[in-house]
């Protein structure tokens, strides 16, 4: 299938945007394993022929939302409109729920370019890596192969800490927690279901909910969206939790897609906070 550029910016979405971690790109083609399947963007001037199932990208990529009036009921912020022009062809991806637990556990107190390596060592050593036609392709380790590693395989591996979250969450998981009912219930339900694993706390359960699960009004809050929610929002609260409930009462059902924007505007420093 194809999709147009001007739909899907890929190196923003997939690399620059800090929602995945494990895509790779070679001249100018992107690839990964996405919950098992490969799926290859392939540059064809002015669209990307998209190469796997046709059903899993179409939700992967959000193709089947409309962006364009995502802010039309926020003109009391101007910046939310100004972040999405900013960002023509970024979109939130809708990723597996596994795969981004393991991520996000990767990602507390780290920066992107880390999280990246570690996420790459997960997939290389204890999941599915190939390259076909010149693209590399990597896939998550399921959670009955990464319960049996080590915890001092993964410590040896600079993983520190969140060497035993990652190993006793995939035993957790293994073991039968439903972690796909956080897709299917109300998102109070599923951030309980989703923070009772080690390493999952309020901020890492909302990217999994916002990225992995589809609750498109979970609103991950760090140091950036923290920052922006007082200067742009009047949102002065300490309690990063309350902090984000304030937010999605704020912003609504569609608070997590707009929080995307304004938190790559914001960290990247394309609008003045």
């Amino acid at each position: 299938m194809k999709i147009p550029k001007k739909e899907l910016d890929a190196r923003l979405t997939l690399l620059d945007s800090a929602q995945a971690f494990h895509w790779s790109e070679t001249d100018g083609h992107f690839a990964a394993l996405c919950a098992g399947n490969p799926i290859a963007l392939i540059d064809a001037g002015d669209c990307w022929r998209a190469e796997g199932d046709e059903a899993l990208i179409r939700r992967y990529f959000d193709l089947d939302r409309c962006y364009s009036g995502i802010c039309d009921d926020l003109d009391w912020l101007p910046q939310a409109g100004e972040a999405v022009r900013k960002l023509p062809g970024l979109r939130l991806l809708q990723q597996d729920t596994w795969e981004t637990i393991l991520a996000f556990i990767c990602s507390a107190n780290n920066n992107t370019a880390r999280i990246r390596t570690l996420v790459l060592t997960l997939c290389r050593d204890y999941g599915e890596h190939f390259v076909r036609d010149g693209l590399e392709y990597y896939g998550f380790p399921s959670a009955q192969r990464l319960a049996q590693v080590p915890e001092s395989e993964l410590r040896e591996k600079k993983f520190g800490y969140r060497a035993a979250y990652l190993i006793q969450t995939a035993q957790m998981v293994a073991q039968g927690h439903p972690i796909a009912d956080a897709a299917r219930v109300e998102y109070d339900a599923a951030k309980k279901l989703l923070t009772a694993l080690p390493g999952v706390g309020p901020k890492v359960a909302d990217c999994v909910l916002l990225f992995g699960c589809g609750h498109s009004e979970a609103f991950p809050v760090d140091v950036w969206v923290d920052r922006l929610l007082k200067s742009w929002c009047g949102i002065d609260e300490k309690n990063r939790d309350k902090a984000a409930a304030l937010a999605r009462e704020k912003f609504g059902p569609n608070a997590g897609v707009i929080q995307q924007y304004l938190f790559h505007c914001a960290r990247c420093g394309l609008i003045e906070l």
